[in-house]
C-alpha cells in the first residue's frame, strides 16, 4: 500500500531541495534517513521531517513496519514566490525572488513494489 506526506511552503528553492531529494529516491525508507543525517545541505530537513512524517503514517494509519517501506517517490514541486526588491544605483531597484518548493514523499510496503 502507499502512504504520503506533504509539507507545502518550506523556503528552500524547488531547485535545491531536488538535489537532496535525488539522494533518497529508490532507497529504504530506514536507510534513506541515514542518508540525510550525513548530507550537508539546508534542504535536508524539511525532506527528513516529511519523510519521517511518511514512515509514521504507514505505520499509525495502515499497520505497515518500518522496516519494509521503501520510497516509491519524492515529489519537489515549486512553491509561491515572495517578491523583493534590492535598492540599486541611481534610485533603481532589482527583484529579489524568495522561492519557496512543496516537498511530497511517497512511501510503499516492499511487498507491493516486487509484484508490479
Amino acid at each position: 500500500m502507499k502512504t504520503q506526506a506533504t509539507a507545502k511552503f518550506v523556503g528552500t528553492s524547488a531547485r535545491k531541495t531536488g538535489l537532496v531529494a535525488a539522494l533518497i529516491r529508490g532507497h529504504r525508507a530506514l536507510e534513506a534517513q541515514r542518508i540525510l543525517l550525513n548530507v550537508d545541505k539546508r534542504a535536508a530537513d524539511p525532506v527528513g521531517k516529511v519523510l519521517a512524517s511518511a514512515i509514521a503514517n504507514a505505520e499509525n494509519n495502515h499497520g505497515a513496519r518500518a522496516a519494509e517501506l521503501m520510497i516509491e517517490s519524492v515529489l519537489i514541486g515549486p512553491g509561491p514566490s515572495l517578491k523583493r526588491s534590492r535598492p540599486r544605483s541611481k534610485g533603481m531597484a532589482n527583484r529579489i525572488l524568495k522561492r519557496s518548493s512543496h516537498i511530497t514523499v511517497i512511501v510503499s510496503t516492499t511487498d507491493t513494489k516486487e509484484t508490479k
